[in-house]
């Protein structure tokens, strides 16, 4: 009979798939501003090739949307900016429990940045429009930051049951 924590390790896949979703947006991301920078540059020096006027405000957002989301994809991997020097040092509990807490705080950043990133988003993107661009909202610019709070609490679910899987079995035994 599969054990409580195996029944839950079954969903694994739909997160590898939101994380290779997420991540592959990231690479099209890039390659956007790589391509459009490009153009803008060579627009600027060579005469029969246009400098778009919109370049420089999709480039921007853009990286926004994938500083924001690279934040995200972070959180899976354990990679974002976190303390580990005393880990060799403290307990294997005591690490486990502090991980614990870094997600609940992560976890209340998250919904921070869902609600005020979206009351940015729907109440200044609601009256501005790019300057470049006049018919796209400004709602745009600001919605990376609410989509990177949903994005890192999917991605903290995962990780808190991790974390709370490591506290309870021991290098594989059952429970």
């Amino acid at each position: 009979m599969p054990t409580t924590f195996e029944k839950i390790d079954r969903i694994k896949p739909v997160f590898d798939l939101v994380y290779n979703i997420t991540f592959n947006i990231c690479k099209i991301l890039l390659i956007f501003d790589i391509t459009i920078t490009s153009v803008a540059v060579l627009g600027r020096y060579v005469s029969f090739i246009p400098d778009p006027a919109w370049s420089e405000e999709v480039v921007l957002s853009c990286m926004a949307y994938m500083a924001m989301l690279s934040a995200a994809l972070a959180i899976r991997r354990k990679s974002h900016i976190r303390m580990t020097a005393f880990d060799a040092y403290l307990p294997e509990k005591v690490v486990i429990i502090t991980d614990i807490l870094a997600d609940i705080a992560i976890f209340i950043l998250a919904i921070i940045m869902i609600k005020v990133g979206w009351g940015y988003a729907e109440r200044l993107g609601r009256f501005g429009s790019y300057v470049s661009m006049p018919s796209v909202s400004r709602f745009w610019m600001y919605f990376p930051v609410p989509l990177a709070g949903i994005s890192m609490i999917f991605f903290l679910i995962e990780s808190f049951y991790n974390n709370v899987k490591r506290l309870y079995i021991k290098d594989g035994a059952k429970i």
